[in-house]
């Protein structure tokens, strides 16, 4: 039986539009990643036991979306080896839980115009961006977050602000990033604002080598 990873969409704020063609996207990824989707956007899909996924998805959720059975299910889940992988706007996600600030390694503060820029691939070791190149051209959001993450996570890319206008965190400013927690592994993309994105080759293969990292299945996957 293929593993499984459960892709959850709900959002109780900030809705992208982008969310169908996202969720599409990693359907068609599971094929090379070697995986099956079950996607929803019903908090009760995290009520129950998490144990038959491989990884939990967060893909550009936004708002309090969990209940409280639910934040104790996701919080066995990644302690006991269960994977993590947060998109976008994950990171506008859970505010009011210190738990999943720490899980996911940076909250979301504000970002400028979707535009054009560039990222800096730092680790090209790690299965999300060993196919990328030293400078990746590409447009989105460009996430600021209200910390620094690096220090506690591998940082894998890194935003070069003076590619575009209006960043606000300077000449280190992390975009994506991996870590451990408990037994899990957690994976952030800050990348995929639009439906173009989830159209990207080279960002797809990206989200790919994050999953299959996350989820313990390199073997199958990027």
């Amino acid at each position: 039986m293929a593993p499984r990873l459960l892709v959850y969409t709900r959002t109780t704020a900030y809705r992208h539009d982008s969310i169908p063609a996202a969720v599409d996207a990693v359907r068609a990824l599971g094929g090379s990643g070697g995986f099956e989707v079950d996607a929803s956007e019903d908090p009760a899909a995290l009520e129950r036991p998490l144990d038959r996924y491989a990884a939990v998805v967060f893909l550009s959720t936004s708002g309090e979306i969990l209940t409280p059975a639910g934040r104790d299910r996701l919080a066995a889940h990644v302690e006991s080896g269960g994977g993590f992988v947060g998109v976008h706007a994950a990171a506008c996600t859970e505010y009011t839980w210190p738990y999943y600030g720490e899980l996911l390694g940076a909250r979301f503060d504000k970002h400028p115009a979707y535009q054009p820029g560039r990222i800096r691939v730092e680790d090209r070791e790690h299965p999300a961006t060993r196919h990328l190149p030293a400078v990746w051209e590409f447009t989105d959001e460009w996430y600021d977050f209200r910390t620094n993450p690096r220090g506690s996570v591998r940082v894998l890319a890194c935003a070069d602000e003076s590619s575009y206008d209006g960043g606000g965190m300077g000449g280190d400013h992390p975009l994506v990033w991996c870590r451990e927690q408990g037994a899990g592994r957690v994976f952030y993309t800050a990348l995929g604002h639009a439906a173009e994105a989830w159209a990207d080759p080279d960002f797809r293969t990206h989200l790919l080598g994050g999953i299959t990292w996350a989820a313990r299945l390199e073997h199958c996957g990027a």
